[in-house]
């Protein structure tokens, strides 16, 4: 038997400045903050506890807080202590995640926002299917060289018909 398909809850990103990300995410994608920045301390707290399940010991302290998109999908920064920015900021064949995507229809709009606010655009707008749907895309990083894709059109409608044939 096929499984349902299971819902996204949230994403965590770890950002050096959790302050500049909060207003980045709510200023310029529209993020709402749903849970204010708090400080969370390596203890023995029910937190501190099952951060340390998580992290392991020596992380100290950090910063959190919790945002969501108008879909409902958590955001969740992390600010630790110590931060390290990576040397290579899109290591593509390395296991992991290496992006996540936001859906505009203002696409442009959008990129022009991100770049004004101290992002970078990667690569230049590309359309899935040229003069015969508008589906367009485009990999951008946000001020902290976390990279991501903007998204014209969903992604069920954006592949439903194989955007690479």
């Amino acid at each position: 038997m096929i499984p349902t398909p299971r819902t996204f809850s949230h994403i965590g990103l770890s950002v050096p400045d959790l302050d500049k990300a909060i207003k980045f995410y709510g200023e310029v994608l529209g993020f709402y903050v749903i849970m204010e920045p708090t400080e969370i301390v390596e203890d023995d707290s029910d937190i501190g506890q099952m951060c340390k399940d998580v992290f392991g010991t020596g992380w100290k302290r950090m910063r959190i807080a919790h945002l969501a998109t108008a879909d409902r999908i958590g955001f969740e920064l992390f600010e630790f202590e110590g931060h390290e920015a990576p040397e290579d900021n899109l290591k593509f064949k390395q296991h992991g995640m290496f992006h996540f995507a936001i859906q505009d229809p203002n696409l442009e709009d959008l990129l022009e926002k991100i770049v004004a606010a101290g992002g970078k655009q990667r690569m230049p707008v590309r359309e899935y299917f040229p003069n015969e749907k508008p589906y367009r895309m485009v990999y951008v990083e946000d001020p902290f060289g976390i990279v991501f894709e903007l998204y014209s059109h969903s992604y069920e409608l954006t592949y439903s018909n194989g955007a690479y044939s």
